[in-house]
């Protein structure tokens, strides 16, 4: 697992008290303390302060979460939740680690070998995208008075 093996200096800071509207894309090291309502995707690391809230999905190679995530996780070599977290969404991982008192609310793939992990993956993902296509609506209803 390489929660923090990869390069370790951090390449990009979202600092507390920062507010950002749109989806986040970086290389590297992330570290987030401050608030995203979009999905957040590192070619490495990522790190979510205590106080942080993210709204969106969260892409990265490895994640420790600190604050509050509305969306899925996906980080093969490794997610780390820790006791101050919220989680409500989907976890993916081969390794995954939850101290005390952590809230999650969602579906979790944790295995450790590469190839049912991503076997598994697809079909989680594939019964997902159905899911959703069946509870959406196909049409909007008109406002009708009777």
């Amino acid at each position: 697992m390489s929660f923090l093996t990869d390069n370790i200096s951090i390449k990009t800071i979202i600092g507390l008290g920062s507010a950002i509207s749109g989806d986040v894309h970086a290389d590297g090291f992330i570290r987030i303390e401050g608030d995203i309502d979009g999905n957040l995707e590192s070619t490495g690391h990522i790190d979510i302060g205590r106080e942080s809230r993210i709204n969106g999905n969260i892409t990265a190679h490895s994640a420790v979460i600190g604050g509050i995530v509305l969306g899925d996780i996906y980080a093969p070599d490794g997610i780390k939740l820790l006791s101050s977290s919220a989680v409500i969404g989907n976890i993916s991982t081969k390794h995954l680690e939850i101290e005390e008192h952590v809230i999650f609310h969602g579906h979790c793939i944790a295995l450790k070998d590469e190839t049912e992990f991503t076997q598994v993956f697809e079909q989680f993902s594939n019964e997902e995208s159905i899911r959703n296509r069946a509870t959406k609506p196909t049409h909007k209803m008109e406002n009708k008075t009777l």
